[in-house]
């Protein structure tokens, strides 16, 4: 079912049930009542990553809280992606829309990774948390990835489940076409790998074209930014492996 887009969307990490009501937090009723003006009896839309998306009718208590009485719900919790999206950090705005389009592009799992040639190796939690919670917010999106802390590049493939395939970006490949080597692949659980500004070090591309369970692919014939290349790559993966598959085959 598509995200009705009419009205506003909140992430509240409350229980939601038709009948109830909840208290949003400070500033969330501080972005109600004074940023988006919502007046008594205004509907929105809210959900929590759990229990699916509802219907809330704005209840004001003066002129800065507001409560949310929960009616019907409008869609019900979809599954999980189970994609795994693995990147290494960027400098800070650039990271901000990184991580934004990961949450648009249907990312399950939102992994840093620090390589040889990553620019920032120290990120702000919150400030990821709260970049995932916008977007999920302003696209519709119900599933809300799941953030993990930063992990060494080798610690990264020390631990990673063989039995996910882990898709890497190699603008070292020797074509220019990523469907070739996608179309040969079968659909199972998969990660995207895309490295720094300064792309991975020899030594770390020799470690993943070793393990079997890694596939490198090329984005194109021009050498595209780190963000750009994430965007990419999650099209054509999402397009011949993911979940914008037709599901009636």
């Amino acid at each position: 079912m598509r995200a009705n887009y009419k009205l506003q969307r909140l992430y509240c990490d409350l229980p939601l049930a038709e009948g109830g009501s909840i208290d949003p937090a400070p500033q969330q009723s501080h972005y109600l009542v004074s940023v988006l003006r919502l007046r008594q009896g205004s509907e929105i839309l809210v959900f929590n990553g759990r229990d699916g998306e509802w219907r809330a009718t704005v209840r004001l208590h003066g002129r800065k809280k507001a409560s949310l009485v929960i009616g019907e719900r409008e869609r019900p919790q979809p599954e999980q992606s189970g994609l795994l999206f693995c990147f290494a950090p960027l400098k800070t705005g650039r990271l901000d829309y990184l991580v934004q389009k990961a949450v648009e592009m249907g990312a399950g799992i939102i992994q840093p990774v620090i390589t040889h040639h990553t620019q920032l190796t120290k990120m702000g939690n919150k400030r990821m948390a709260a970049n995932i919670i916008e977007a999920a917010e302003q696209c519709g999106v119900l599933a809300v990835p799941e953030y993990r802390e930063p992990l060494r590049f080798d610690a990264l493939l020390r631990g990673w489940d063989a039995q996910r395939h882990l898709i890497f970006c190699d603008e070292a490949a020797d074509t220019d076409n990523p469907l070739q080597k996608l179309a040969a692949m079968e659909q199972r659980r998969l990660g995207i790998l895309i490295g720094p500004e300064g792309g991975f070090s020899d030594d770390e591309r020799l470690q993943l074209k070793a393990l079997p369970f890694v596939t490198a692919i090329p984005l194109g014939p021009r050498i595209l930014r780190a963000d750009t290349a994430a965007v990419a790559a999650m099209t054509v993966v999402q397009a011949t492996l993911g979940d914008w598959q037709d599901k009636k085959r």
